[in-house]
């Protein structure tokens, strides 16, 4: 056998091995024992959202632990099939079974990946939140421009986007959005987006063509549905009504129907307007409160496991976590990962694969140390 074909297989092997690791293997293998068992209890199904939160999670560990079985058992046929034709002196053999290997390489980094995946609410939809941070029209600009950025990711992921709120500029663009993503996994690929991202163009706005800095954040947290319970009092809310704003159209309410819910003792504000039953608006934007939340508590737990994290602040303008900039020259760096491209048009079409991956794998990466 070729040093290099070995070579290749015991990089798959260390790959299946890791994998096996971020899985938590006898304690995943555990757990879908116990969820085999209560999927095959037919009391479940008078629950219908516990039954579904059964299932999900069961497909999951099944698709996970699944497919590291089928990787070791593809692979040992692989090295049967090259030490078969070695010795039959068939290369057609050794070719497609060297095919198979580089096959078996690709699918351990994407399922390695993946294995990340494993937080408490990784599976969930997320909400996102953008606002424009101070600098007026400039900065509402960029706001709107990763909103659009989102939403092209999210469609070429087939992840059905759902608008929430969404306050326009004076002149263009958006003071703020808020946007639920509906899809596999959607807030566990996107929960390192939070934090502040910078632009640097020439603005199109200035008539002197000089060059600006713009700032915006995101804040990505995660739906909650009715398994995950979150206490929250009337007394700590101050809730607020209000006519919605837009650029016109069918979206405009001609009512005082937006709902604004702020909890007091987190400061928290969360905002809906995107249907005309002021009743409808009050229940999505209760949801997103306790979303909110759900993340804080999230946030809290992460920490208070990570000494590394015990000094981190709540996400502010202070945290810049990617610089985009277009002028003098074209660059996109995150300045957690140090992961950069140079097509910036790209990224703001959506292409922020690279940033995503990197991100979780940093924050896994982390949290482990």
């Amino acid at each position: 056998m070729q040093a290099e074909t070995e070579h290749k297989i015991d990089a798959i092997r260390s790959s299946l091995a890791l994998l096996r690791q971020h899985i938590g293997w006898e304690a995943a293998s555990a757990r879908l024992e116990e969820l085999r068992v209560q999927a095959e209890d037919q009391s479940l199904w008078n629950d219908q959202d516990k039954a579904q939160t059964v299932m999900r999670e069961k497909n999951r560990l099944e698709g996970l632990i699944g497919g590291v079985l089928k990787m070791d058992a593809d692979l040992e046929e692989a090295i049967e099939l090259i030490q078969m034709g070695e010795e039959e002196g068939d290369a057609e053999i050794i070719t497609e079974a060297e095919a198979s290997l580089t096959e078996l390489e690709a699918e351990a980094a994407r399922r390695q990946l993946e294995s990340l995946l494993s937080g408490e609410a990784d599976g969930n939809d997320c909400f996102i939140e953008i606002n424009a941070g101070a600098g007026g029209t400039e900065a509402q600009d960029w706001a709107a421009m990763l909103q659009r950025m989102y939403a092209r990711w999210a469609e070429s992921k087939g992840y059905k986007v759902e608008y929430i709120e969404e306050s326009a500029g004076e002149e263009a663009g958006l003071k703020s959005v808020t946007m639920r993503f509906n899809g596999d996994s959607a807030y566990g690929w996107l929960k390192t987006e939070s934090g502040v991202h910078r632009l640097v163009r020439i603005s199109p706005y200035d008539s002197s063509a000089r060059r600006h800095t713009s700032f915006a954040s995101v804040w990505v947290y995660p739906v909650v549905d009715d398994t995950i319970e979150v206490e929250i009092e009337e007394k700590d809310l101050r809730i607020d009504t209000y006519r919605a704003s837009g650029a016109g159209g069918q979206h405009v309410n001609k009512t005082d129907s937006a709902i604004r819910i702020t909890h007091l003792p987190t400061n928290i504000v969360v905002q809906c307007q995107n249907d005309r039953s002021q009743h409808r608006n009050r229940a999505t934007a209760f949801n997103m409160l306790k979303a909110r939340l759900y993340e804080l508590e999230l946030q809290r737990r992460e920490e208070a496991a990570n000494e590394n994290a015990s000094g981190k602040a709540d996400i502010g303008w202070g945290n810049q976590i990617r610089s985009y900039v277009l002028h003098p020259y074209q660059m996109v760096k995150d300045l957690r990962t140090q992961v950069e491209k140079g097509n910036a048009q790209g990224v703001l079409d959506g292409d922020i694969d690279a940033f995503v991956e990197a991100g979780l794998a940093h924050k896994v990466g982390s949290n482990r140390h």
